[in-house]
């Protein structure tokens, strides 16, 4: 018989297997996949132009994967995708320059992705969001805060959990440069952008 740790509880290899498959099974039912409702989710960012106003803008298509260990979210694994030739600010000429090479360049670089590497508690229902966003092919780690709205049912029967999200990048970080200078000094659009999204999932 082949003994293994007793201070584990385990008398043989047998029972130590049995334990081990039981402990993967409960592992495996426990983990929950939510789908992203796209129709109550958005995803939003605002830029200054000329430094004194802001120009919003979104993201019509976009995905997300998450999986949680029960629904505990700080065990969260997030996979968020957006085409980037669905961003729209409501301006035609506007919307053409940023798929262009300038900014996203969708032709060569059709999707911006970003995958968690921590979803961390800060306190009651705020947390940080960590990762790895990346465009352009280039990627870079970044930080969003997160509210957790709560877990409820619709009329339907469907759980479903809300969240809000902030956060702010340096696009230059990301080789999207383009600028141009304004007479009065300074330049013509911001290297800040701000992030906003909603976003609500099912399981």
């Amino acid at each position: 018989m082949w003994f293994l740790d007793t201070s584990q509880g385990y008398e043989d290899q047998d029972q130590w297997r049995f334990a081990s498959l039981k402990y993967k099974y409960e592992k495996i039912m426990s983990t929950i996949k939510w789908n992203l409702d796209p129709t109550h989710s958005e995803i939003g960012f605002k830029v200054r132009h000329l430094m004194i106003t802001n120009v919003s803008g979104s993201f019509g298509r976009f995905s997300a994967d998450v999986e949680t260990e029960g629904d505990d979210f700080t065990t969260a694994k997030i996979k968020f995708t957006a085409e980037t030739a669905s961003v729209n600010t409501g301006n035609d000429q506007r919307d053409g320059h940023l798929k262009s090479a300038d900014f996203f360049d969708s032709e060569n670089h059709p999707n911006m992705t970003f995958e968690s590497t921590k979803l961390e508690k800060v306190e009651d229902d705020k947390y940080a969001l960590h990762g790895n966003l990346t465009i352009r092919e280039k990627t870079n780690p970044v930080k969003f805060d997160v509210e957790f709205g709560g877990i409820g049912k619709d009329p339907w029967g469907n759980t479903k959990a809300g969240f809000s999200l902030d956060g702010k990048i340096k696009r230059t970080d990301w080789n999207l440069s383009w600028n141009a200078p304004v007479e009065a000094g300074g330049l013509l659009v911001s290297e800040d952008v701000k992030i906003q999204a909603e976003i609500q999932f099912s399981k």
